[in-house]
């Protein structure tokens, strides 16, 4: 298990209506834009005369696009995907978009989240004949809604009927034949949102997915509404809205972006608020404030702001050391931190240091950090976290694994302290998290923190009463 929470997938879509020129250019910046949302694989599908071409592979979007296989994605609707595995392994067979071809057509998706049910849905499909190439859950969301499709009117038709029968998270890009569908979850645990080129539509998980391309932003997708649009424009059906929503607090926390904005409020604006009521919350005399690179510096910033104490660079990132980096011996998985993070020893140097991060998982990367700002010379390391103590898992498709592996259900605050070997340890408040995000629309997911979710979710085993 990582000791880092790992990103959520990504998904960007263009219905293409002024001839924009090489259509799979766009997704394919559109997808750089989205890449912290995931490494391990990256696709593009282009609908040209109702035919699909499908380009995927493991990798990052820059090895596995070029030039040449971009060249031959002509079309006029186009999606994209970056993949984090949370459902299925990670293998060439399950990198999306996910394509089928069936009586009507073709159909291809697109999918962000994890839907909680997709087990029992694919036994029960698989009772009955049906045949899945992949491990993911977006291809049960493929088959059910061909299979529906079969005996509705229209795909959005389809698609509607299928809404209710997926418990979870999905934010979904669904391209027939002649449309290009978006849908967000009734709860909205996933981000996705509208944008306009011209004449053209974009979707994408994040707003930062327009700027690349020179796009503007419209809007965020409701939570339970599907848009779809066609060449006669573009209709919403907000048949499943009426929940104030279930945003994931990570979002702001780490996911996405800081300079993408979710459903009215900006990410940098939330962690630097989360910095501000961390020092309120957790004052301490020291001499500098430094953040973990990269989502905890605009925390940092912020903790600085509050408190008075100067902010500085503490600790440089090594933008070039892949996340797919392997450290076969347990020396090398010691060194790994060094690695990726050098302290900037004149500035720690005998001072003492408030170091700001996102959250704690296993707490061994903290650990060396602090091990290595000490060698640097900090005479003192207070460690402040911008989130509440994860003690529950997620079921949604942030990689925060079972209760038992997670570092706060192990130890005692104070154990915990001890193990980081921090001067002191401060968590943000769970009651009071959501307060980083005063201008958000929608209301937030704390499962993670509290164990309290915004819809049914398996029980952990040996753990019965963990959802009461």
């Amino acid at each position: 298990m990582s000791d880092n929470i790992k990103e959520e997938c990504g998904i960007f879509g263009i219905y293409d209506k002024s001839n924009i020129g090489n259509i799979a250019n766009q997704v394919y910046f559109g997808l750089f834009a989205l890449q912290h949302r995931g490494q391990e694989a990256a696709g593009i599908a282009v609908n040209k005369d109702r035919e699909i071409t499908l380009i995927k592979n493991l990798g990052l979007v820059s090895e596995v696009f070029n030039d040449n296989n971009l060249a031959h994605l002509q079309g006029e609707i186009a999606i994209g995907h970056v993949r984090y595995s949370t459902t299925g392994n990670n293998t060439a067979e399950n990198a999306q978009p996910i394509s089928v071809k069936y009586a009507k057509g073709n159909l291809t998706v697109s999918h962000n989240g994890n839907i909680t049910n997709a087990k029992e849905l694919r036994e029960k499909l698989e009772s009955k004949g049906a045949i899945f190439h992949t491990t993911s859950d977006s291809e049960v969301i493929s088959y059910l809604i061909a299979n529906q499709r079969l005996k509705s009117k229209s795909i959005e038709e389809a698609v509607e009927k299928v809404f209710p029968m997926l418990q979870g998270a999905f934010s979904l890009l669904i391209m027939s034949p002649r449309k290009l569908i978006a849908v967000r979850d009734r709860y909205g645990i996933r981000p996705l949102c509208m944008g306009k080129l011209k004449e053209n539509v974009i979707f994408s998980s994040e707003s930062c997915g327009f700027e690349t391309i020179g796009a503007d932003f419209d809007r965020d997708l409701l939570p339970g509404e599907m848009v779809v649009v066609t060449d006669d424009g573009i209709v919403s059906n907000k048949k499943f809205c009426g929940n104030k929503g279930g945003l994931c607090i990570f979002e702001h926390i780490y996911n996405a972006r800081p300079d993408s904005v979710i459903d009215g409020q900006s990410v940098n604006e939330a962690r630097v608020n989360a910095g501000k009521m961390l020092a309120k919350k957790a004052p301490v005399d020291a001499d500098l404030v430094i953040g973990v690179p990269d989502s905890g510096l605009p925390a940092a910033i912020g903790y600085s702001h509050e408190s008075k104490i100067p902010y500085g660079v503490g600790l440089i990132k090594n933008r070039y050391i892949g996340r797919t980096f392997i450290q076969p011996t347990q020396e090398m998985r010691e060194r790994s931190v060094a690695l990726k993070l050098n302290t900037l020893k004149a500035n720690v140097e005998g001072k003492r240091i408030v170091m700001v991060d996102d959250s704690i998982v296993r707490g061994t990367t903290l650990a060396n950090i602090v091990k290595l700002l000490k060698k640097a010379g900090a005479l003192e390391v207070h460690i402040r976290i911008s989130s509440p103590p994860f003690i529950y898992p997620c079921f949604f498709g942030t990689d925060i694994p079972s209760r038992k592996d997670l570092a706060c259900n192990k130890y005692t605050m104070e154990e915990l302290r001890e193990r980081i070997g921090a001067d002191s340890l401060a968590f943000l408040d769970k009651n009071t998290i959501d307060q980083i995000a005063p201008d958000s629309t929608v209301t937030f997911c704390k499962g993670c923190f509290t164990g309290k979710y915004p819809c049914k979710v398996p029980e952990e085993k040996g753990d019965k009463n963990l959802f009461d």
